[in-house]
């Protein structure tokens, strides 16, 4: 008879998915904030605000919790890494996409990441498949192709499919990416630490880029709404949610932690339907229920292969 979890364990447990839980609503209400923001302001300019935020309230928590420390070359390159992935290009794609397609619509294609992150843990890190995960990640794609054609398959045939739902599709891309090198990152790094690292490198890529464009200080047209937004995604958005994924891609691993983004999609279309009056269609509604249910399979299946493998290991 198996030996039960040590109780501090047992809540460790419960409070990483009440964290994850809490992300997933707040990176849905992200895509709200967003499509506010660059409705005022250039969008590199909102990321690069948007980050130096995050970066201050990180760094401060940082020196409070584990003070000053020296990372080596390699930690620095893994950090520009997740920088450049998660921070630099993600906002690029997320707030450019913002300004093309609905906030809804744009969370429901994103939707797709875990199935997209199950996918490359197979082909690139060798992890376990089983037909039913196939099935699951196939499901979520088709789901996908529906949400970013509006129903209309054919319409990524003709190359119809526009450049806003391209972006966004980056986005799933440049998540998966994210997260598998801050499953690196965290062998040597904590969570804070890697967040906060990540966030300095990318704003120093969105600032440099603010600052060619020449959008970084053009912000007197930027309201309160504007600002408020800003604030949000920097804090809320980036600070908190950043830290608390991070520690539970350390506690759970990334596929099991990556399933909670199907309620992101689910809070984005409420309150997009509700404070920017946005109305997706039945095609859209239906895809983005398939890329949920497409990625609820997969991390069904997953979780029972990664069971029967570890009964063998153990039996062996």
């Amino acid at each position: 008879m198996a030996a039960s979890l040590p109780k501090p364990f047992e809540h460790a447990s419960a409070a990483t998915y009440l964290k994850l839980l809490a992300t997933a609503l707040l990176w849905g209400a992200t895509w709200i904030a967003g499509r506010v923001a660059v409705s005022e302001a250039s969008p590199l300019a909102i990321a690069s605000w948007r980050f130096l935020l995050a970066a201050l309230v990180l760094g401060s928590l940082l020196v409070i919790r584990e003070g000053w420390r020296r990372w080596s070359l390699d930690e620095w390159l893994t950090l520009t890494a997740l920088g450049a992935s998660g921070i630099f290009l993600y906002n690029v794609c997320f707030l450019y996409g913002m300004t093309m397609i609905e906030a809804g619509r744009g969370a429901l294609v994103v939707a797709l990441t875990p199935a997209l992150i199950a996918a490359s843990d197979w082909l690139l890190f060798g992890a376990p498949m089983s037909i039913g995960k196939a099935s699951g990640i196939g499901l979520a794609a088709f789901g996908c192709l529906l949400v970013v054609t509006r129903g209309h398959p054919y319409l990524l045939i003709a190359g119809e499919v526009g450049l806003g739902e391209w972006l966004i599709i980056g986005c799933a891309a440049l998540w998966a990416i994210y997260t598998f090198v801050g499953r690196r990152g965290t062998r040597s790094l904590s969570p804070l630490a890697m967040t906060f690292g990540a966030s300095v490198t990318g704003w120093l890529m969105l600032t440099l880029a603010a600052l060619l464009q020449g959008s970084l200080f053009a912000m007197t047209a930027t309201t309160w709404r504007g600002w408020s937004s800003i604030v949000f995604l920097g804090l809320f958005g980036t600070a908190l949610a950043f830290t608390w994924y991070a520690e539970a891609v350390q506690r759970i691993g990334a596929t099991r932690s990556a399933a909670f983004i199907n309620l992101v999609p689910v809070s984005a279309v409420i309150l997009g339907a509700v404070l920017l009056g946005e109305r997706p269609g039945i095609a859209v509604l239906t895809g983005g229920a398939l890329v949920i249910a497409g990625v609820f399979i997969t991390n069904r299946a997953g979780a029972r292969l990664a069971a029967a493998t570890h009964s063998k290991e153990t039996t062996a």
